[in-house]
């Protein structure tokens, strides 16, 4: 099973590398530099990142003296599991380490190894759960402070250096501050402007509740000078933030444990706020699709550039606890319309590290949710989130059974893949095309350009896996721009995964509609996954 999982994995890279390969070698030469989502990452001399619910920060290296990006995060022992079988999600996480990582163009990557591991904090209390983090300079004391849940509170840690070992330093217990024990979901920010770090944590039991509190030194220990309610409403986690052009933007996601969500802000002039909307995030514009590009809002990290500043989007995909797909951190370059944030979901693109700018990768897939894994339960879905269709995708039930969030008698339109089926395809569903009645139906997604990437006219090659039964008079796959329709036809049953591609698609206007067309018998089924749309 191993040896399929890591051929299908090196397959679909080899493709991605094949597709974008041009790119990279065209914007190289000016500076760019790929970065390639939905597969696992690796440093520079080719070991796995394993680095999650964390966060980057900009510090001097000792060891070099160069200012760099390190990055900190946790590895759990399911990370690489997963990574070596992505057919099976594990049912647990087990804490290993926090691990760290520096950069300085935030592309190539370098471990320090683990900066603070488990050994040492069960030395002073066996750890059940640890995670969510951050490191903060204490200019006082000249230490770095790393801040992480642990158990039922927040442990402190502290090194003389930002590339460790952390050492335990204290446990903070948060109940006098915030009426709970523990934080909900926390991450460290540092304002670029004052220096000043500042945890920023929901309430530990619902998440309605979002606080500020500045890092510093009190009772002649590292811990929480202040606290400040921010946010009171639905509840939220992930909670994270960045400043831009001197306005902070708090950002969290839904409760949805490990899966992803949609992406929610608030904006205010002052780090402790007034932050508007009053207690009513706002979705982020271009997270709506594809839950953010199938994440949980992870923290941000900004590229202050010659020509621009970027803000990137660092989400995470719990994909070892939640089977969302391949790769565990996926980073999406974030533009503004004044003082709104919009979320461009890209699965390649290319970033210049010294000027700022950003540009979208060649092997870029346009189609959202292609692998069907933002959608967390079976759609349609009676419960949170209450949901008729597949994000993403439009169904229409030309005859058949209609489609109800209240009658269970509804079609499914998703598929739960099964161990089997995920060594060919990724993630835990697909789309599902069946009913129980003879039935026509069309399933599209309209694909254009939004307002800061363009679908450039020009050649697209669209590709799907399909398995499918016979019983189908008519099932096809299409792809429709500028008036003109090409076809696939699936003519006959295909009991294991096939590849289906439409090839030299002529895209004009910036639009393209892809989908799939089926007149089935009762009972006759199509599943379809890993769907994908890229610019030849």
């Amino acid at each position: 099973m191993r040896t399929l999982v890591k051929t299908l994995f090196i397959s679909v890279l080899l493709s991605l590398i094949l597709k974008t390969g041009k790119s990279q070698t065209d914007t190289a030469s000016k500076g760019f530099l790929p970065i390639t989502n939905d597969v696992f990452w690796d440093t520079k001399d080719g070991h796995p990142i394993y680095s999650q619910g964390g966060g980057i920060f900009r510090f001097k290296d000792p060891e070099s003296g160069i200012e760099k990006y390190y990055w900190y995060g946790a590895q759990y022992k399911e990370s690489a599991s997963y990574r070596n079988d992505p057919s099976v999600t594990p049912p647990r996480d087990n804490f290993v380490s926090v691990t760290c990582y520096t950069s300085t163009d935030l592309v190539n990557w370098e471990s320090k190894g683990d900066v603070l591991t488990r050994d040492e904090m069960d030395k002073h209390q066996h750890t059940r759960w640890a995670g969510r983090l951050g490191v903060a300079y204490i200019k006082d004391i000249n230490k770095y402070a790393l801040f992480i849940q642990h158990n039922a509170e927040v442990l402190v840690a502290v090194s003389d250096s930002p590339n460790g070992p952390f050492t335990w330093h204290q446990r903070i217990n948060m109940k006098e501050m915030i009426g709970t024990s523990n934080t909900g979901d926390q991450t460290v920010f540092t304002d670029e402007d004052t220096g000043i770090s500042y945890l920023v944590y929901s309430y530990g039991k619902g998440r309605h509740k979002i606080y500020i509190s500045e890092i510093g030194v009190k009772d002649g220990k590292v811990g929480l000078l202040d606290c400040t309610q921010v946010y009171k409403g639905a509840g939220r986690e992930g909670n994270c933030m960045f400043k831009y052009n001197g306005k902070y933007y708090l950002f969290a996601s839904n409760l949805y444990g490990w899966d992803s969500s949609y992406a929610y802000y608030l904006v205010a002039d002052n780090i402790r706020g007034p932050y508007t909307p009053t207690d009513e995030m706002l979705i982020v514009r271009g997270s709506e699709a594809d839950y953010a590009h199938v994440t949980q809002t992870g923290f941000f990290v900004k590229v202050k550039g010659s020509k621009q500043e970027t803000v990137i989007y660092c989400g995470d995909r719990w994909a070892n606890f939640a089977g969302n797909g391949l790769g565990y951190n996926q980073w999406c370059p974030l533009s503004f319309d004044g003082d709104t944030p919009y979320f461009n979901s890209l699965s390649a693109w290319n970033l210049n590290p010294t000027t700022g700018e950003w540009t979208v990768g060649r092997g870029n897939n346009y189609v959202k949710n292609g692998s069907f894994e933002a959608d967390r339960r079976r759609i349609p879905s009676p419960v949170k989130p209450v949901q008729e269709q597949l994000l993403g995708w439009a169904t229409t039930i030309i005859e058949g059974t209609a489609l109800s969030v209240s009658d269970s008698t509804s079609p499914s339109l998703n598929y739960f893949n099964t161990q089997q089926d995920r060594q060919s395809v990724i993630g835990e569903k697909s789309l599902q095309i069946s009913d129980i009645v003879n039935f026509k139906r069309k399933i599209v997604q309209t694909i254009e350009s939004s307002p800061y990437v363009d679908v450039e006219d020009g050649s697209y090659t669209l590709t799907a896996k399909i398995r499918n039964s016979d019983g189908f008079p008519r099932l096809e796959m299409y792809a429709e721009s500028n008036g003109k329709i090409m076809k696939k036809s699936i003519s006959r049953s295909n009991g294991a995964w096939t590849t289906i591609t439409i090839d030299k698609i002529p895209v004009k206007n910036g639009r393209v509609d892809i989908g799939f067309v089926a007149e089935g018998n009762a009972g006759a089924f199509c599943y379809v996954d890993d769907i994908s749309l890229v610019k030849n």
